[in-house]
């Protein structure tokens, strides 16, 4: 019935395999989970040890790094069942019944389902406060919002989704790079496949710090603008890039390019302090996103 389908790079999984495990057992339905570490330099025995010690549980440990979108369709095409369960591996569910809950809607019409993300109350350290900040504001999100847009925020740390659908889709995105959920929401779109979303959350425990979230902010920009030159975001939800269109079609990008040059230093010495202002993160994602399309003549 349900394949339960984990990435995982330099993290301790062993919580959330006996959580979901135990939930799985306890929904007294068919299932497995299988894990594929990408070449991860540490906690590999911890993991390797926690998976061994429990029935329909396997780990692939690979030699190379293949990156995400590799490492999904290689778990697909390893999957036995009908319906798959993607986790981060920096996630554990909210709910006591977050498998039961997803096996509910197995009979339903829907392709995809998403059930959100949470974040703990209590503040992160403050090197990690500016990813906490952003996923309290724009990813803590009641379903009935979300569903307002539904393809808006897809975020691929916890989904289900049928086999069929997801193979459809991910054989379509040939580019290893942060920032490509975008792509797979935008091809949902694109191909009319019907999506819900459900209160089943996951919390967010991997918090990046601030440095390395801000560099995969401008990663995930540069992917959009390869999608962008490339035509492939025909059809999205995507803000971002809908207000980098309009910028520019109103030659507004070219003050915009200047704005970060002047800015850009200071705009990130408040991103990077213990209380960084979300507008002004919002502010330098346009600004970059300009800068990039006018000073990088191709974005690969």
């Amino acid at each position: 019935m349900l394949s339960i389908l984990i990435p995982v790079y330099n993290y301790n999984i062993s919580n959330l395999i006996f959580e979901i495990h135990k939930q799985a057992i306890n929904a007294n339905i068919k299932f497995e989970i299988i894990c594929y570490d990408d070449n991860s330099e540490k906690h590999i025995s911890e993991n390797k040890s926690a998976i061994d010690s429990l029935n329909y549980s396997s780990i692939i440990i690979s030699k190379e790094n293949i990156g995400r979108t590799d490492a999904r369709q290689l778990l697909s095409n390893k999957a036995a069942y009908d319906w798959l369960l993607f986790l981060d591996a920096d996630v554990i569910p909210k709910s006591d019944n977050f498998i039961q809950h997803y096996i509910e809607k197995t009979n339903s019409i829907y392709d995809v389902i998403y059930g959100g993300f949470a974040y703990n109350k209590e503040k992160p350290s403050n090197d990690a406060i500016l990813r906490w900040k952003y996923g309290k504001t724009f990813e803590e999100i009641d379903a009935k919002k979300r569903n307002l847009t539904p393809y808006q925020l897809i975020i691929s740390a916890n989904f289900f989704i049928r086999k069929s659908v997801f193979e459809e889709i991910n054989s379509k995105i040939n580019k290893k790079s942060y920032g490509l959920d975008n792509y797979f929401a935008a091809l949902l779109k694109q191909n009319n496949f019907r999506v819900l979303h459900v209160n089943n959350e996951v919390y967010h425990h991997g918090l990046e710090s601030s440095i390395l979230y801000l560099k995969k902010v401008e990663e995930c920009i540069i992917t959009l603008l390869w999608l962008y030159d490339g035509k492939k975001m025909v059809e999205h939800n995507n803000k971002l890039l809908s207000v980098f269109t309009n910028v520019k079609r109103f030659k507004v990008n070219y003050l915009m390019n200047l704005f970060y040059h002047i800015f850009n230093s200071k705009i990130k010495k408040n991103l990077l302090s213990k209380n960084p202002n979300l507008f002004l993160l919002q502010l330098y994602k346009l600004s970059y996103i300009c800068y990039e399309d006018l000073n990088k003549k191709k974005h690969v």
